[in-house]
């Protein structure tokens, strides 16, 4: 993994950490945002640290990307832990109905108390925290039935804080999306760099194609050489590079000389991958559920 890829995250989850912190006591309860196709690296490990004893709600997006054994995998392992998951898709839709009550089951003593002060009507305040182009102000646009929180599938698009009311009777509080300043496992760091959540002009992009290719050879061969038109002795037996250059041949990329072109060869296989072209693929399973909580 390239040393250049955390320069700018330190500084970054520093400010992100103490605006968490300040408005934390306006909110009865964190949505935490996850990438269904990396649970695990996509759990920022100092979230749970900062928000304490306040209420957490995990939902898992871009669960039509993902491999859909995985993500019932993934439910079973959470809910062994006593913690509720919801798998949802801000795009298609999915799923998007039960928040709202998973909120108010999570929130049923709070509710409750409302009630009998007489304050039905009174909304509740959930601050919306996750990783870069997970998908954040798409859910808040989903939920506030308008486009009210700005989003494109790049990451670092939301910059500053902003109140959103919904009609569910939620108002939402959309945060920037955050890093930690270290992956310990560089595993963590390959798959936020290959599901799009890291700048791609920070990164060696072929590095992490090619990675990429060593991480579909194990979890989605069958998908991998249907894409690609990849032959199973090809897909068994070539390392990781010799599988970025068969892709880029296959495909015709070549340049003066014979030559794949690396760069183009790179952002088709990312693009693909991203963009679900290659097939509904998750990059990491739950091993025991005690060490989902680990990075």
């Amino acid at each position: 993994m390239p040393s250049n890829i955390i320069q700018w995250f330190p500084g970054h989850m520093a400010k992100t950490r103490r605006l968490i912190t300040e408005n934390l006591p306006k909110v009865d309860i964190v949505i935490e945002l996850l990438d269904a196709r990396i649970p695990q690296s996509s759990r920022n490990p100092e979230i749970s640290k900062i928000c304490k004893d306040k209420p957490i709600l995990t939902l898992f997006n871009k669960s039509s990307l993902a491999d859909p054994a995985a993500c019932k995998q993934w439910e079973a392992a959470f809910k062994k832990e006593g913690n509720t998951a919801l798998f949802i898709d801000c795009h298609t839709g999915a799923g998007i109905d039960k928040i709202l009550p998973a909120v108010k089951n999570v929130l049923s003593e709070k509710v409750a108390r409302y009630e009998d002060k007489g304050m039905t009507g009174r909304k509740l305040r959930a601050m919306i925290v996750g990783i870069p182009n997970v998908g954040k102000s798409t859910l808040i646009n989903r939920l506030a039935g308008a486009k009210k929180a700005k989003a494109e599938d790049r990451p670092g698009v939301t910059q500053t804080l902003q109140w959103v009311p919904t009609s569910i009777g939620i108002d939402l509080l959309d945060m920037p999306g955050v890093l930690w300043p270290k992956f310990e496992d560089p595993t963590v760091g390959e798959n936020l760099a290959m599901t799009g959540a890291i700048k791609d002009q920070i990164l060696d992009t072929e590095a992490i194609a090619a990675t990429l290719c060593e991480r579909l050879q194990a979890v989605a061969p069958a998908l991998f050489a249907a894409r690609y038109k990849l032959t199973p002795e090809q897909i068994q037996t070539l390392d990781k590079w010799q599988l970025f250059e068969a892709v880029g041949r296959k495909r015709g990329f070549l340049i003066p000389g014979g030559d794949i072109n690396t760069e183009r060869t790179a952002n088709i296989l990312l693009d693909e991958f991203r963009g679900c072209k290659i097939g509904r693929i998750t990059l990491e399973y739950p091993v025991l559920a005690e060490d989902i909580h680990e990075v």
